[in-house]
């Protein structure tokens, strides 16, 4: 840990994922580097959000493996969720690559300050009666769960994402306000755990930033697992009742759960850390940067969930890398926030990479697009999970497909083939560019091959 004044290179506030990655690079490049965090190193990706989420849903997969172990021939019994054990098994995971990333800050020479540090020039940055000072200063200060104007979190009945991380009991019923990312990975722990879950969502569907089709087969995939919803709901109140909350919706419906989960969103976290004083703009509480990750004073940058990107881990790394690039002196360029891959780790998966079918129309592009079924591929017959995986393709002006636009799955583990999506949309491949390569049999990448050869005029698994 350093101590004293000092001068730096680089002082980074914040060590979360855009944060570290800044660090990370920055001083792979020989800068001196000063990484300022209030908490832990990791942020909320490593502590509160990617890492402990998808621990736990590797738990509600084990449970319902456990439990449906039968339709594949094995006998077991399953007598429920110990949450303690959940929780510890979370935990180490956590602890093994918060140890593991300390580890890496120190090998690169990373001066790491713990501490809540605050803004006092376009190069300082104080924590307690210290001043740190940069050439550059990065803000990397993240995000916290959002909730609703007077709708008080209180821990216990009415909780935030944090709280549901560390719930010490598997709650019998819940109420999910919020059907994106987190609404909808919570529903389905929780359902795997036993509970009973409603989700309500004010869009006409969930997941409402992927595509239509995507979010009908999540939809119908968490009907028969039991997870109820409902869509283009309006929240109006919550109140406490003997056995738990009562919320009331739009229009005088009410639901009664246990607790209600609030997952509406997260906010950046920018507020008294002396951001305007210096002459950053803020707007709507996220600081504002150009296509390089500048803000509106020279000698500071901002990352991660503090600026108006998708508040993704990886966009996070993406956008500390580029700011360290640049303040390296290499020729860096924008980020395409189309071809960023995104997953829900819901069961089933929901991935994709580049624009819907909807934003494609909006933005005056004519397209044409192929749907391939889970059902026609065996290793998903294999593992029995329903979803399908669908390709849009720019259409050319003698109607044959161009280049590919957006790749859509839904499925079980399908989160580990949009890789391969990333590569074929911001390579700007065509079907037929990606329909000549060979795909590994059998595998579920199968999927995303057939819908190449279908689009490229010769299908193979398909039902003429």
């Amino acid at each position: 840990m350093a101590e004293g004044n000092a001068a730096y290179d680089i002082v980074i506030l914040g060590g979360g994922s855009g944060g570290y990655a800044c660090a990370l690079r920055a001083a792979e490049m020989g800068k001196r580097v000063a990484l300022i965090e209030k908490d832990k190193v990791g942020g909320t990706c490593l502590h509160r959000g990617c890492i402990p989420t998808k621990a736990l849903l590797h738990s509600a997969e084990i449970a319902d493996q456990a439990r449906d172990s039968e339709t594949f021939g094995v006998r077991s019994s399953y007598d429920g969720i110990d949450i303690d054990g959940v929780h510890s098994y979370k935990d180490k995971v956590v602890d093994r690559l918060w140890k593991g990333l300390q580890s890496t800050l120190a090998s690169r020479k990373i001066d790491t300050i713990e501490g809540s540090g605050r803004l006092i020039s376009p190069t300082q940055v104080q924590v307690g009666d210290t001043v740190y000072e940069g050439e550059h200063i990065v803000l990397a200060t993240g995000s916290v769960p959002k909730s609703l104007p007077g709708l008080e979190l209180d821990g216990e009945r009415v909780i935030s994402s944090d709280d549901a991380l560390k719930f010490g009991r598997v709650p019998s019923s819940v109420i999910i306000l919020g059907g994106g990312v987190i609404g909808v990975e919570f529903a389905s722990v929780w359902r795997s755990f036993g509970a009973e879950v409603t989700i309500v969502e004010m869009m006409p569907q969930l997941v409402p930033l992927e595509d239509e089709a995507s979010a009908r087969l999540l939809q119908r995939a968490f009907r028969r697992r039991g997870i109820g919803f409902e869509l283009g709901a309006r929240f109006e109140s919550v109140k406490h009742t003997d056995s738990g909350v009562q919320v009331t919706l739009a229009g005088g419906k009410t639901l009664d759960a246990e607790i209600l989960l609030v997952a509406v969103g997260r906010g950046p976290v920018s507020a008294d850390l002396g951001y305007e004083q210096v002459g950053v703009e803020i707007e709507r509480g996220y600081v504002k940067v150009d296509e390089y990750c500048r803000t509106s004073v020279p000698t500071i940058s901002a990352v991660g969930d503090l600026i108006a990107t998708p508040q993704l881990a990886h966009v996070g790394f993406g956008e500390g890398i580029l700011v360290a690039e640049r303040i390296g002196g290499l020729e860096v360029h924008p980020i395409d926030y189309d071809g960023v891959p995104r997953i829900t780790y819901s069961d089933p998966e929901v991935a994709s990479v580049g624009i819907t079918a909807a934003q494609a129309a909006d933005r005056g592009i004519e397209t044409v697009e192929f749907t391939y079924p889970l059902g026609g591929n065996g290793r998903s017959v294999i593992l029995q999970t329903q979803g399908a995986g669908k390709v849009i393709a720019a259409r050319n002006e003698d109607g044959s497909p161009g280049r590919v636009l957006g790749i859509h799955l839904v499925g079980s583990r399908v989160g580990e083939l949009i890789a391969e999506g990333q590569l074929i949309y911001n390579w700007e491949a065509e079907p037929s560019d990606v329909a000549q390569l060979i795909h590994p049999h059998p595998t579920q990448s199968e999927i995303i091959g057939e819908a190449m050869l279908a689009l490229a005029g010769k299908p193979l698994h398909v039902h003429a």
